[in-house]
């Protein structure tokens, strides 16, 4: 039987429509409006675990035109204020670079001054992040929010809307292993949805249960 690998790098672009909000819809709507360059609020700050959804926030974000998304370590030049953009996303502040934390906080005061957007992102609060003083004070300015991951339920909920959008046919045990017995952020669960509708279109087999663990042993042997 033919190799076939979990290829996460090739999904779809991230999207605000594609973000599963469950009890994160207040974030979602001032993302909307940040996307939309409208509203008071030109700062933002995300925090949370791994895999909660920051990073696919902010690459929704930078998909709206003249906005930069920032690596924790882009080079230096990501950091330098354009006029041309007007929304800039940085990612991971807790692995800033001392030199990146100031070139940081200097981007911060020229996007408070030129009227633009900043939202960033890291895995604590800004009170928690190790970060300069002054860089952690300038990620305060905006509104911070706490990303909570989605429940099992609303997992199966956003799985169910995707199938649909696919005209999936799914037999009624294969959702729920799946978020059982796959990694449980959305992103790879999503991933591993679309794996297995490759898979049953290669095999010309329904998606039943012993399918989804046949491909999951695949998963597994090519590890």
């Amino acid at each position: 039987m033919r190799q076939l690998l979990l290829d996460l790098g090739a999904q779809a672009p991230q999207t605000l429509d594609s973000f599963v909000p469950g009890e994160n819809s207040e974030l979602l709507q001032l993302l909307r409006r940040m996307a939309a360059r409208s509203g008071s609020d030109h700062f933002a700050y995300l925090w949370g675990a791994a895999a909660s959804g920051k990073s696919h926030l902010l690459h929704a974000l930078a998909q709206t035109g003249s906005a930069r998304y920032i690596a924790a370590d882009a080079d230096m030049a990501s950091f330098i204020w354009s006029p041309e953009i007007d929304l800039y996303l940085l990612d991971d502040c807790e692995q800033l670079s001392p030199g990146a934390q100031v070139a940081a906080f200097t981007l911060f005061n020229l996007v408070r001054d030129n009227g633009a957007y900043l939202v960033a992102a890291g895995n604590d609060s800004p009170s928690g992040l190790r970060l300069r003083d002054d860089l952690r004070s300038r990620i305060a300015w905006g509104l911070a929010y706490q990303l909570h991951r989605l429940t099992d339920e609303e997992k199966l909920t956003a799985l169910t809307q995707m199938a649909q959008a696919r005209g999936l046919i799914l037999s009624p045990a294969v959702l729920p292993y799946l978020i059982t017995h796959c990694a449980r952020d959305m992103r790879s669960l999503a991933a591993m949805l679309e794996a297995l509708d490759r898979y049953s279109l290669e095999t010309r087999r329904p998606i039943t249960l012993p399918l989804l663990r046949e491909r999951m042993q695949l998963d597994a042997m090519n590890e």
